[in-house]
């Protein structure tokens, strides 16, 4: 259920929920409104017909009403519209009708004179602006009264309808096309506008998943790099600038353990180098000898760990088109009597290929020196440690006892030592070798290889052209 923690998701799915609650409301009282058989429907409409028609009465010049119309300029539209008016209310006589009366009550216009439509009592409550029920031959009516004015003269304008001509209305042609009417509105509403909001959420949330995304580039080399707040929501805004200001106490913090860890060591190599002389200048004796092995454990662990400060600074790095094959032979000869003393012979690869990495051809130097360093420490006499290069990888592997499974999460963690090496090294040479790999967008890792240790460090393969 995570996809539910979107906000993407949770605002598509309020609006689905807020259009079908409006679709419920909607069609709930339009089915109210048409089933209803009370005064207020029915009365509003005709109370609205009334209008309509007072609204359309033609008066003559002597200000007495002769018709009803609605382009008192043409004279042949009004006739023709009399008589269409004639007509529609002469077929519906028994179900509806109009009728004009002056103050006193008497008839001026009817939609069917002659005809027995209007009830004779009760006429003067009838005059009342308002509406009004009667019964025509036991038919439920519904009238209406509307007041004129014109040239001082008052005229009552009235219209009436059967209840069940209403309902018949209602029920065979307006609950119909109401039905269709909310049928379309909701197709379109789910169909048409619910895609248009999610890809327009979709577009308006897309700077907070770029600045997502620049957050989790974030890493210890690059705390310098800040969230841009161009085009962020206003609502998000905030934020990411706090999240800025975090990055800064961070960076300002990691700066200053870098600088102590480098100026510790830094200030360490000194005193360690005149206690180292002034014990090769004592007695030769068994305490003399172990305070020297001390003293070079002190100094090894003190220069890894200004390497591993300078290593970390991506500031440091001056990247080059570096021969691969030249820098492993330069590594190579510079372990030649480490690895003679340990009888572990170098199988180096063929010169002739001619890899081109680019890189920092000093961190490279000390990557690939540490990794072969560590092989030799581990491999038994007499057994080769290999070197491999291609334009995409580097593999150093030796032919000793291995990591067990259960450690090799740990090998490239500080100050982690393997079981079967041979010095007292300072556990620091994996760490070092893994932030050369970081800082150059290299993966570095390492596998049993049965027998032995296989480490690998590749490089994406769009950098191969270099």
């Amino acid at each position: 259920m995570t996809w539910l923690n979107s906000l993407n998701v949770k605002i598509v799915l309020a609006y689905v929920g807020g259009a079908v609650l409006s679709i419920v409301l909607i069609v709930a009282t339009a089915v109210a409104v048409l089933y209803s058989q009370g005064d207020v429907v029915y009365g509003f409409d005709v109370a609205s017909t009334t209008r309509e028609i007072a609204g359309e009465i033609r008066f003559d010049e002597k200000g007495n009403p002769v018709g009803i119309g609605a382009d008192p300029l043409n004279r042949d539209a009004d006739v023709a519209f009399d008589e269409e008016a004639k007509q529609l209310f002469e077929s519906l006589k028994q179900e509806a009708g109009f009728r004009v009366l002056d103050a006193s009550g008497k008839v001026m216009l009817s939609s069917a004179p002659g005809v027995d439509f209007w009830p004779e009592s009760g006429a003067e409550a009838m005059l009342k602006p308002g509406r009004f029920e009667f019964e025509h031959e036991g038919v439920a009516m519904r009238g209406a009264t509307q007041l004129v004015e014109r040239e001082g003269k008052v005229w009552y304008v009235q219209f009436a309808i059967s209840r069940r001509f209403l309902r018949l209305m209602y029920q065979e042609f307006a609950l119909p096309f109401t039905g269709a009417g909310l049928t379309l509105f909701t197709l379109v509403l789910l169909l048409v506008f619910g895609p248009c909001v999610y890809f327009t959420l979709r577009y308006a949330l897309k700077p907070v998943q770029k600045v997502s995304d620049a957050a989790a580039e974030i890493s210890p080399r690059s705390l310098h790099v800040r969230l841009s707040t161009h085009a962020v929501p206003r609502e998000i805004a905030p934020f990411v600038a706090s999240f800025n200001r975090v990055l800064d106490r961070l960076e300002r913090g990691y700066r200053i353990q870098q600088e102590f860890l480098a100026t510790a060591a830094h200030e360490l190599k000194t005193p360690l180098a005149l206690i180292r002389a002034q014990v090769e200048l004592s007695p030769a004796s068994t305490d003399r000898d172990m305070l020297l092995q001390d003293v070079e454990h002190m100094s090894r662990q003190v220069q890894q760990l200004l390497l591993l400060a300078e290593v970390s600074e991506p500031q440091n790095y001056r990247p080059t088109i570096v021969d691969m094959h030249e820098v492993v032979r330069e590594a190579a000869g510079y372990l030649e009597r480490m690895a003679g003393a340990a009888q572990v012979r170098l199988d180096l690869p063929d010169p002739s290929s001619g890899v081109r990495w680019l890189a920092d051809r000093g961190a490279l130097f000390t990557l690939l020196k540490n990794l072969l360093e560590n092989a030799i420490q581990h491999a038994p006499a007499g057994t080769p440690v290999s070197v491999d290069v291609d334009a995409t990888s580097m593999t150093v592997r030796d032919w000793g006892p291995g990591v067990p499974e259960e450690q090799m999460s740990s090998i490239f963690a500080r100050f982690w030592r393997g079981p079967h090496r041979r010095d007292k090294g300072a556990g620091l040479g994996m760490a070092i070798c893994q932030e050369i790999a970081q800082a150059h967008g290299w993966t570095l890792t390492a596998s049993r290889a049965q027998p032995g240790l296989r480490v690998v460090l590749e490089r994406p393969a769009s950098a191969a052209a270099t």
